[in-house]
């Protein structure tokens, strides 16, 4: 087995109201690496960048899902061990590097080894997240599906001017409407679908779980320095809850 018996699952859930309509995942919540992959050969120093996991986000998911009476899924080990928003046939699920550091563990990684990952942390995710909606459908609640993401103020030397983004890939009614209300505010520069585009080969949750299911969804990245601390954790916070009500 790759995580040991006292390890943590790979989720954690924070149950919402059942009078929310919320339901909010956050695919690189957490930086965790299993024991058995000996930190996959970096330094420290290494697992505390943009790399890992999305900086900010566990935060906000939580705050924001106070706000909404949401349910809340976080996945909890790094991007770098599978990538929770890969499918895991992509080269890039378990990749050998980011950006510009080589990942050793993912170097020469056995089918096996691949396998014991998808098994033991990407599957045990989505499938709590299937649960979830399937519960929701069964009682015949209405659901929104929130996909909640961070992003680097600087990318390979590159500032980044948005203040956020709003990622959609064939069903955009509700996307359209956060994006519209997000730019409605002056302070902001919102991205249609930047600084990430959403598209079959670099997302996996919102066709899954939301196009799959004809469920109104929408991926949202904000960025990471505006989420540095709890006074713009709660901004943003109080902001995406507004919009999104």
């Amino acid at each position: 087995m790759l995580l040991a018996p006292d390890e943590p699952p790979p989720f954690e859930v924070v149950e919402g109201t059942p009078a929310s309509r919320f339901v909010i995942t956050c695919d690189h919540a957490g930086r965790r690496i299993p024991r058995a992959l000996r930190s996959l050969g970096l330094p420290a120093s290494e697992l505390e960048r943009h790399i890992a996991w999305d900086l900010g986000v566990e935060a906000l998911g939580r705050k924001l899902a106070r706000a909404l009476d949401a349910t809340l899924v976080l996945q909890r080990y790094s991007r770098l061990v599978v990538d929770c928003n890969r499918r895991p046939s992509r080269p890039d699920s378990m990749p050998k590097t980011s950006e510009d550091t080589t990942i050793p563990g993912n170097a020469e990684l056995t089918p096996e080894a691949a396998r014991e990952r998808v098994e033991e942390i990407f599957e045990p995710y989505h499938a709590r997240i299937r649960a979830e909606l399937d519960a929701r459908e069964a009682a015949n609640r209405p659901t929104t599906l929130i996909l909640l993401h961070s992003f680097t103020p600087v990318y390979r030397g590159v500032g980044r001017a948005w203040h956020a983004g709003v990622l959609y890939l064939h069903e955009p009614s509700l996307a359209l409407r956060v994006l519209g209300a997000l730019r409605a505010e002056s302070d902001l520069v919102v991205g249609e679908n930047e600084p990430y585009a959403a598209t079959e080969l670099t997302d996996y949750g919102i066709i899954e779980h939301g196009e799959a299911r004809g469920l109104p969804h929408v991926e949202l990245e904000v960025r990471q320095d505006l989420l540095a601390d709890e006074r713009g954790i709660a901004a943003w916070s109080e902001r995406l809850a507004r919009v999104l009500l």
